[in-house]
């Protein structure tokens, strides 16, 4: 009888917590509810560069339609130099007040600092699967998204139509399926020549102030870098020896100025406008723009010269590899930062709708305008049939991305990046100067290469 009370005073107080609970209202954070989007006013700061000649009107076009659809972010964007825009980007993240959004490549130097947001979690599946395949990675550390590219560059060379046609070169076909670097010599032999004024048509012009040169001919023989994805030291076998006995022939052969050691930049673009050189090194797709506007220059009596057709062609490959050989292609983009004095997780949702509205379809003008291919299927949809490269050049630049390897940097550990760097400054610059020279044999640098590599690399 006893327990059959306390049965009964149990039941009631569990009744009673029932009927509490039924008539309490449920209280969820505005920015959980289902549909809902919190509409508190905010900033969202972007600093950007003039990716091309017209970017600060897509980003007036880009703002304007973003705030269509959500009048409460305010998007204050600002266009720096890129002369002096790294150097203040670099104060305001050392000082923990970086912009929320920043037009860069991916740096590891920047993640390492804790401010730069993982994007992972903001990205659904679709979004993922609307970018061409390769070009995410771009943009990737370590296997997470710190990035979203506005466009993938690519690293090739470029041709003089004229030059080639006159000598009766198939760069279509070398468009289509690259070339090896036996065909090169066989072809660069035909465009060799002294010009009726004297002077002499090199095959080949590059600049002898960077590592360009090397950088493109090692990636084209199956060497990624001077270290693989996982940091090991690679340019300790034939592959490097046999890209510097190739570089080598091409200076004792006069298949490219024997002073090329000291060929700046300007220099070199000088040869090619010129017509001294058929072939000219690290050209880029937007060359196709860049020559037709100075064409138009030439035509309006701005500029005196000689009018130019452009082919983008690949780098050649050595011997041994198998089909359209390797292109460096480094994506560039928008990536998300975070303050010392953190903003909350709506501010950070908040930025990452500007990341999508200034990389989305209609962004896709900046791959458009530098002649490059699309790095999504949306953007390739948006601009379809609009494209201003040349039809044969566009197949150049396709196959060149189709054919990307990745930059090793965003797969090592920033000590080794920083080792790396290094490494490239104080022993391959200098050894590659006296290649280019003459001062010393391929085999007597690649050793130095080896050596100084066990050292730095190991």
């Amino acid at each position: 009888m006893k327990m059959n009370k306390w049965l009964a005073l149990f039941m009631s107080l569990v009744l009673v917590t029932v009927i509490a609970a039924c008539g309490k209202k449920e209280e969820t954070p505005k920015t959980e509810e289902p549909g809902k989007v919190d509409t508190t006013p905010d900033t969202v700061k972007v600093w950007t560069y003039p990716v091309h000649g017209t970017y600060e009107n897509d980003m007036k076009d880009l703002v304007a339609d973003f705030n269509k659809q959500y009048p409460h972010i305010k998007v204050e964007y600002e266009v720096l130099s890129w002369a002096e825009g790294p150097k203040k980007f670099d104060v305001a993240l050392n000082a923990g007040d970086p912009p929320d959004m920043y037009f860069s490549a991916v740096n590891g130097q920047y993640v390492d600092t804790g401010l730069v947001l993982d994007l992972d979690s903001y990205m659904t599946k679709e979004m993922k699967d609307d970018f061409q395949p390769g070009t995410l990675e771009t943009m990737q550390l370590s296997g997470k998204q710190y990035g979203i590219p506005l466009y993938q560059s690519l690293w090739g060379w470029g041709a003089n139509k004229r030059i080639l046609t006159e000598a009766g070169v198939d760069y279509k076909k070398i468009q289509e399926q690259g070339w090896t670097w036996t065909e090169f010599m066989e072809i660069a032999k035909k465009l060799n020549k002294k010009l009726p004024d004297g002077t002499q048509q090199y095959a080949l012009v590059t600049d002898g102030t960077s590592l360009d040169f090397l950088d493109m001919l090692s990636r084209a023989n199956g060497l990624v870098d001077s270290v693989d994805e996982k940091g090991n030291f690679i340019w300790n076998d034939n592959k490097i020896l046999d890209t510097l006995k190739f570089i080598d022939k091409l200076r004792a052969d006069g298949l490219m100025p024997k002073e090329t050691a000291a060929i700046a930049p300007a220099k070199r673009s000088e040869m090619f406008y010129a017509g001294q050189a058929a072939i000219i090194s690290k050209a880029i797709p937007y060359y196709d723009i860049m020559i037709a506007n100075r064409n138009k220059d030439i035509d309006a009596g701005k500029v005196k010269g000689e009018k130019i057709e452009y082919v983008q062609l690949p780098v050649p490959h050595g011997d041994s590899i198998q089909g359209y050989g390797k292109t460096l292609g480094n994506g560039e983009g928008y990536i998300m930062f975070r303050q010392k004095n953190d903003k909350g997780a709506q501010h950070a949702k908040n930025t990452f709708l500007v990341m999508q509205a200034l990389t989305g379809a209609k962004a896709g003008n900046s791959a458009n305008e530098l002649a490059l291919p699309f790095v999504s299927k949306s953007q390739a949809k948006q601009f379809e049939g609009k494209s201003m490269a040349k039809p044969e050049n566009q197949v150049a630049s396709q196959n060149m991305r189709n054919n990307t390897s990745a930059n090793v940097s965003l797969s090592i550990t920033t000590d080794k990046a920083a080792s790396l760097k290094r490494y490239r400054e104080q022993v391959v610059k200098p050894m590659l100067q006296a290649l280019f020279a003459g001062e010393k044999t391929p085999e007597a640098v690649a050793e130095e290469f080896k050596s100084k590599g066990a050292q730095l690399l190991k």
